[in-house]
């Protein structure tokens, strides 16, 4: 049976429930104001979509692209597991373009799990041996989901062992004004820290007076409860105290190594 944007609409509509939907619209904050503003849903769960993500990969890249143009979030959903596992075994000319067509419609990967699923696997996985240029563009667009897409594609680098992108961009994050960025990029150094730990404080001792409440409390999710306590009451010793900037930036370990 040939695979086209419509017979997949045409399954989703069949397997909608008016019930999980009306609890996804509250989950994902679409009223008025919120981050999810006028997002539809049809009601189809997560392991419903993977399923049929993994007989859908022969959709064509104008039949994804259509899917993810879609108002109805599981649609958007359904087209980045399928560019996600087309992207998993795709040639290097064909990881470019499939690179290239995700970059060109951020537009549509419009909430957080949108980008969750999807920017470490294809965009991190891209940039991984090449110029990360593309992430520190990211960081400074004026869009949500583009600054959520650059942090959260270098989880990547951390599941590789490479944590000084994750350190750059979350420098560059402490002062942005989202919640939804805070709580990604405080995810991010926490989990520098389950590999590193000692490279997550020194990253922390330098910021987490100025950081956001809740980058923090994500950063020291995993730590003893008597040391969270000392950082969320700002009683952590200063290492630098003393330190000009510069000198501070030379005693913090390399990001970069």
């Amino acid at each position: 049976m040939l695979i086209t944007a419509e017979t997949l609409r045409h399954e989703l509509e069949a397997i909608a429930d008016p019930a999980v939907a009306a609890v996804s619209k509250s989950f994902f904050k679409t009223g008025p104001g919120e981050y999810g503003e006028g997002d539809l849903f049809r009601g189809i769960r997560v392991p419903v979509l993977r399923k049929i993500s993994r007989r859908s990969e022969a959709l064509c890249l104008d039949g994804i692209v259509e899917l993810l143009h879609s108002p109805f979030h599981e649609d958007r959903l359904l087209a980045l597991l399928v560019l996600v596992r087309r992207f998993s075994h795709a040639s290097e000319s064909a990881r470019e373009e499939l690179f290239d067509l995700y970059l060109s419609n951020t537009l549509f990967i419009n909430n957080w799990d949108l980008v969750d699923t999807s920017a470490e696997h294809l965009v991190g996985c891209f940039l991984f041996n090449r110029d990360k240029a593309p992430l520190y563009r990211l960081v400074l667009s004026e869009c949500i989901w583009e600054r959520r897409i650059a942090i959260i594609a270098t989880f990547y680098f951390i599941r590789h062992g490479r944590f000084g992108e994750t350190l750059d961009l979350a420098e560059q994050l402490l002062f942005d004004p989202e919640e939804l960025i805070h709580k990604a990029a405080g995810w991010m150094l926490r989990e520098v820290g389950k590999r590193d730990q000692q490279l997550e404080e020194a990253f922390l001792v330098k910021h987490y007076r100025l950081m956001p409440r809740v980058m923090l409390r994500y950063a020291i999710e995993r730590f003893a409860e008597e040391k969270r306590q000392l950082y969320l009451k700002g009683l952590v010793p200063d290492r630098f105290q003393g330190f000009s900037n510069t000198e501070q930036d030379e005693l913090l370990p390399g990001y970069l190594i």
